[in-house]
């Protein structure tokens, strides 16, 4: 009789106990965020201090956390005056906080940049070097769509190298993303 009720008592207790342990972890999510994006560029090249790049880029952000991520971009700027180019990939970490709708960033970035330049008075082709950069940037994605984010990023670069003294451009970017939510079964969002 004692090794019934002792069965019979171990066996409630594990019939209790294994609800309350499956309750301990969590349910429906998901290890990272993602969004990938387009956007339109605006390059002050400080090479020629009239001249504006226009162009295209492309971004995606991975978060591993609620704060902290990582970021690939990518940038296409052409020379409005002559038929130059400005080219960058970059790729490195932000932090990012949420108030809202709004998700402002830092971000602090290494990359690789093309200069695709001319011969000044004849207009021939003369080259297209690379050069290592660093990036520093800021802004903020805003939620539209609970899957479409508007951004308005800012970003500093310094390109090492180049001649006589380094290339410093500034980036303005304005793009959207698709946010891929964070469980697709009832549709939450991970921030």
């Amino acid at each position: 009789m004692t090794r019934i009720t002792s069965g019979l008592g171990s066996l409630v207790l594990l019939t209790v106990t294994v609800p309350v342990l499956g309750q301990a972890a969590p349910t429906a999510s998901k290890r990272f965020d993602f969004q990938a994006g387009a956007a339109f560029v605006l390059d002050k090249s400080d090479f020629y201090n009239t001249n504006l790049f226009k162009g295209l880029g492309l971004y995606t952000t991975l978060d591993f956390t609620s704060h902290f991520g990582a970021e690939f971009d990518f940038h296409q700027a052409n020379s409005s005056q002559t038929p130059q180019y400005e080219r960058t990939y970059e790729w490195g970490g932000r932090y990012h906080r949420a108030y809202g709708r709004f998700y402002p960033y830092v971000k602090a970035m290494y990359g690789r940049g093309v200069f695709n330049f001319t011969v000044p008075k004849t207009g021939a082709f003369a080259g297209n070097l690379a050069y290592n950069e660093t990036v520093l940037g800021a802004g903020t994605d805003v939620d539209v769509l609970p899957w479409l984010k508007f951004r308005a990023d800012y970003e500093y670069q310094h390109w090492y190298g180049f001649p006589p003294q380094g290339l410093s451009p500034m980036l303005f970017t304005v793009g959207l993303a698709y946010h891929f939510p964070a469980d697709l079964r009832k549709g939450r969002r991970f921030r």
